[in-house]
């Protein structure tokens, strides 16, 4: 009787029953082995300096805007086996998650390095993926885990520290450069509160049309997000005008006329009204009038900057002990509710809580006088709704941990990459400071992209400080996924479009990605440039 055949082998067989793999699983992780093994050997990435692209030209296209290699600041816990691990709302401080304790407004402190918690061994296949994403390798193909309209990347799971690739940028170098210094953040906020303490003891005199106007400090500076230098500054003085009525204007949900419900007779705001609507231009042409008189009674060196058409700022310069630009606005304080065209922004349910939403809708929003723009024209009397005060104290308590960046919390990176984003722009900015349009972006526009990936990517752990680069580069890629798609919602007002081709051309967005693109795929070396 002949012997029976021998028995087929099962995929998987013989291994403990949490290592079994799939066959489809099989190659893929003998091919980033084979990747890792090449680059352990000195085979050069694309990417990588000595194997990187030549910088693109003014037009010039740039392969491969996304990577799917990278991780984004996704769900923790996601990873190539499909186990989920549980979220960790706080975590206990290490030494390199320790910051400064409370002090003036600077710079975030960067944590030393220090050894953490032990971490999960790190696979060939997960460190060729991160040592891939580390030098900037372009890839073709559509990043994962997104779907039809832009979003950041599928996550990998946590490893801890890693090595980095040769040539491989170093985000913490690009911060401790842009870090502020303790004596230069005491030299300014010294003369800067001395020119506002003045400037509002004038607005609040007898002889002024805007009594009761009190400060409301605001930006990046006061949001502890300033970079390079403590040079710019925004003040607002809000006023409070009580029982106003809005309109919108021509379907502009981010511009309303103000009205008063109840006409304030003998109000000092009277002067104003141009039949029953309150004038933005007439209250910032009186307010600008005011404080180019008392700046000359002020013994620092200040100076009123030309006007800018449209903007709801007057720019002070000061130019002793060293150079430092003061934006002063006015804004009228409204206590009511929010605008019908709030409703469905602030989308920070997920992120910070219901609770903390409901909280902030309850605060009094603004209105700055910047005007709508008609073509070549300005509509004069319009007002546009400003939520700075919003930003600020997002920023501020930024966790979905209430200790997160606190010193008894875990680090995060979020500030960080913000920072990192502001000073792309900024750099590419000075480098291609003759080009045409380029002067439209500011800093607002990152602001707005980065607040959009917080809320799609809501959990501490899933910005953990030791994967600044892979976050940093996931805020980079939803951004530039804003400038291809032209869309770039208001982060309170969703039916504005910040990059509709009314406020930016296509020609500007579509030379910015490239730029983007270019830095991307080469470790950004416009870093290292200014």
């Amino acid at each position: 009787m002949p012997a029976p055949p021998p028995a087929r082998p099962v995929p998987g067989a013989g291994l403990p029953q949490g290592n079994k793999r799939t066959p489809a699983m099989a190659p893929r992780r003998g091919k980033a082995t084979r990747r890792a093994s090449e680059t352990a050997s000195g085979v050069s990435a694309p990417g990588v300096k000595g194997g990187a692209s030549a910088e693109p030209s003014e037009p010039a296209a740039v392969p491969g805007a996304a990577r799917p290699g990278a991780r984004r600041c996704g769900p923790a816990g996601a990873s190539g086996s499909g186990r989920k691990k549980p979220q960790v709302r706080a975590r206990t401080a290490r030494a390199e998650d320790q910051v400064e304790g409370p002090a003036a407004p600077t710079a975030d402190a960067e944590p030393p390095a220090a050894p953490g918690h032990p971490q999960p061994r790190a696979t060939a296949r997960s460190r060729a993926t991160t040592r891939s994403v580390r030098a900037g390798r372009p890839q073709s193909g559509a990043p994962e885990g997104l779907g039809p309209g832009p979003g950041p990347r599928a996550p990998a799971p946590h490893l801890g520290r890693r090595e980095e690739a040769p040539g491989a940028w170093k985000p913490r170098a690009v911060l401790e450069k842009l870090r502020l210094k303790r004596q230069e953040i005491s030299e300014a906020a010294e003369v800067v509160n001395r020119l506002v303490d003045h400037l509002l003891r004038r607005l609040n005199s007898r002889e002024s049309e805007f009594q009761g106007v009190d400060l409301l400090r605001s930006g990046s500076y006061y949001e502890r997000v300033k970079i390079s230098a403590p040079n710019e500054f925004d003040v607002m003085f809000k006023l409070e005008v009580p029982r106003i009525q809005l309109e919108e204007y021509c379907n502009s949900s981010a511009h309303c006329f103000v009205k008063f419900k109840r006409n304030p007779k003998g109000s000092p705001l009277d002067q104003f009204l141009e039949g029953g609507i309150l004038s933005a231009s007439k209250m910032l042409s009186r307010f600008r009038k005011i404080i180019n008189e008392e700046i000359k009674n002020i013994e620092d060196d200040v100076i009123m900057q030309r006007k800018k058409r449209g903007s709801p700022a007057v720019t002070l310069l000061i130019r002793e002990p060293r150079e430092i630009s003061v934006d002063l606005i006015l804004a009228l304080e409204s206590r009511s509710s929010w605008p019908a065209s709030t409703q469905k922004g602030l989308p920070i349910n997920n992120w910070l809580g219901g609770k903390v939403k409901n909280d902030l809708k309850r605060q009094p929003f603004y209105l700055v006088p910047k005007l709508a723009k008609e073509g070549s024209r300005f509509q004069e009397e319009t007002w546009r709704l400003s939520f700075s005060h919003i930003e600020k104290a997002i920023l501020k308590n930024h966790g979905q941990s209430k200790t997160c960046c606190e010193i008894d919390g875990a680090k995060c990176c979020r500030k960080e990459c913000l920072k990192l984003m502001k000073y792309l722009l900024e750099q590419l900015k000075k480098k291609f400071a003759d080009r045409r349009g380029l002067d439209k972006f500011c800093s607002y526009h990152v602001k707005t992209a980065f607040f959009h990936v917080c809320s799609r990517n809501p959990h501490d752990s899933q910005w953990r400080y030791a994967d600044l680069e892979l976050c940093f580069d996931n805020c980079v890629t939803y951004f530039l996924q804003c400038l291809k798609t032209e869309r770039l919602e208001n982060y309170f007002i969703p039916d504005v479009n910040l990059f509709s081709r009314d406020e930016i051309d296509k020609l500007s967005k579509e030379f910015l990605s490239k730029q983007i693109e270019y830095q991307q795929n080469n470790g950004f070396p416009v870093f290292d440039e200014f």
